[in-house]
């Protein structure tokens, strides 16, 4: 299926452009196969064609990353009211509206920047994790040598990712059609489900609600990272094969 004309943007600016070919850099593929990709696609283009002129990508940048230390510091203070779990969902939502919406709107009005906005948004991406993973480990709900793992694993993913981006070309946004959106929507539920029940009982004992689930996305998060990156060894192998 053919992707959208905003996807082929041209750079509006000349400067940005002959800066781009002069650093060497190359645009990647973008992969993005998640569940809600196309769908989320499209309502992302919506918005964007419909923001006033004064919001900048970057407003948004900083709107999302500001929402994602919000979002940390809801948890780590849900350790002394409840409610802050409620309050973290707020704050999910508007890492996807800043976090999601930034690229999407320089594409759209043909005015992206694409080291900048590259090298930024997953550098604040990475801090954000951090802020998040440290606010569920001192939040009560999460134990700290879970949320450590959790972040461990999702670091190693990023930068499996970016390797990826440079050696082979491919930025792929999703990993078994989950992306930054669907991961999003498991942790509000989550959210809501541990506000009701922070624990829960199963054979073997009672268990955090969060260890619980924590524990299986680790789990998956690490068969995520060691497939893919076996994967891509071999692709690379075969691609650069001696003899």
């Amino acid at each position: 299926m053919a992707r959208p004309p905003v996807d082929f943007a041209e750079q509006s600016n000349p400067n940005v452009a002959a800066e781009v070919r002069r650093a060497g850099f190359q645009q990647a593929t973008r992969v993005h196969t998640s569940f809600l990709a196309a769908t989320e696609k499209r309502a992302l283009v919506w918005m964007a064609e419909r923001l006033p002129a004064w919001v900048k990508p970057d407003h948004l940048t900083i709107l999302g990353f500001a929402a994602q230390i919000v979002t940390g510091i809801c948890y780590a203070l849900a350790a002394f009211d409840r409610r802050w779990m409620l309050a973290a969902i707020v704050g999910i939502a508007v890492n996807w509206f800043g976090d999601s919406l930034d690229g999407t709107l320089a594409r759209v009005r043909q005015q992206p920047r694409p080291r900048y906005g590259f090298y930024v948004d997953h550098m604040i991406d990475s801090i954000g994790a951090v802020v998040m993973m440290g606010g569920l480990a001192l939040s009560g709900d999460m134990h700290p040598v879970i949320a450590i793992g959790l972040l461990i694993v999702f670091l190693l993913l990023s930068i499996q990712s970016y390797l990826a981006t440079y050696t082979m070309g491919e930025f792929h946004l999703s990993f078994w059609r989950f992306g930054p959106t669907e991961l999003r929507i498991l942790l509000a539920t989550g959210n809501l489900a541990a506000f009701h029940w922070a624990w829960i009982s199963l054979e073997r004992g009672r268990y955090r609600l969060f260890d619980v689930g924590g524990a299986a996305g680790l789990v998956v998060m690490a068969a995520m990272l060691i497939v893919t990156t076996l994967t891509n060894t071999a692709r690379l192998y075969r691609e650069e094969r001696i003899g």
